[in-house]
């Protein structure tokens, strides 16, 4: 798999990963009519022309999504058990359509689980820039990862 195993995981260890992502309107209308967010800032241009930002902004849990969403190849991909928690999430900045992001991800610490033998728990900080280098999201994420001794142990 091409995620980390849990021994892989070094506090202090910054990945910055290889995929970017160019955020579209499609994208958002799919992702805010999907989820039942009506919000007229998102899906309807004309409403959002009147508002300070001047156009439709991309909805933040949609964000959210992409800025996780990069990082698993590099970082859980078929090695996580499952998620635990985001904390401390954040927007900044506003992301609009035609935006590109790209994706960096801190490990804040790794440790072995105390209740599940060959398993250990990972907090993570996640940060999504867009072109222009603008902190755009952040969040804090707490994963439960698989050991590599124990898959390698079945």
């Amino acid at each position: 798999m091409a995620g980390l195993w849990l021994e892989e995981f070094r506090p202090g260890m910054v990945i910055s990963h290889a995929i970017t992502r160019t955020v579209t309107e499609a994208d958002n209308i799919a992702f805010s009519t999907q989820t039942m967010n009506p919000q007229p800032l998102h899906i309807d241009r004309n409403f959002a022309a009147q508002t300070e930002w001047g156009k439709p902004l991309v909805n933040s849990l949609l964000t959210l999504g992409i800025m996780i969403g990069i990082s698993v190849h590099e970082t859980t991909l078929g090695t996580t058990v499952g998620n635990l928690g985001m904390t401390d999430v954040i927007f900044p900045a506003p992301v609009f359509h035609g935006d590109s992001l790209r994706v960096e991800t801190e490990v804040i610490s790794a440790r072995a689980s105390k209740s599940r033998a060959g398993q250990g728990i990972v907090e993570l900080i996640h940060r999504a820039y867009k072109q222009d280098g603008t902190l755009v999201a952040s969040c804090r994420r707490s994963a439960l990862m698989r050991a590599r001794l124990a898959q390698e142990a079945n």
